[in-house]
């Protein structure tokens, strides 16, 4: 069984003259392990212009990567692997045994996706989706 791996974290804001207070979204965190060369979970849902932090755990021996992007995106890293992802949000390496973040934020609501692009991961299986909503 799959545990869910996506918790909101909810900051109030300021309250509002009349008194009461309100919730608001600020940061979201989105726990992706990996075992037998297959993320925990398949889809991921977040609110657009909120900051969502991917932490992988990677418990293969052998290393992954995490690519979260739209399609164009996923397309042009399936046609050619990087070896490393160090400084690009949305774009992290993590080898066995590890554990790596990246944080991104999306503008616009819809779809995005998440993946492994090494050789044969994709095809394996090593993809989600990512539900950008209101």
């Amino acid at each position: 069984m799959r545990l869910a791996a996506f918790w909101p974290v909810l900051a109030l804001a300021a309250a509002p003259a009349c008194g009461s207070a309100e919730a608001r979204v600020t940061t979201t965190d989105a726990v992706l392990d990996v075992r037998w060369s297959a993320f925990s979970e398949s889809s991921v849902k977040v609110p657009r212009g909120v900051p969502i932090t991917f932490t992988i755990r990677n418990d293969d021996p052998i290393g992954h990567e995490l690519i979260v992007g739209d399609a164009a995106l996923q397309s042009r890293h399936e046609k050619g692997t990087e070896p490393a992802h160090e400084d690009r949000p949305g774009e992290v390496t993590v080898g066995p045994g590890e554990t790596a973040t990246t944080t991104v934020t999306f503008a616009e609501a819809g779809m995005a996706y998440f993946a492994c692009h090494l050789p044969g991961h994709y095809r394996y299986g090593m993809r989600g989706v990512v539900h950008v909503v209101r």
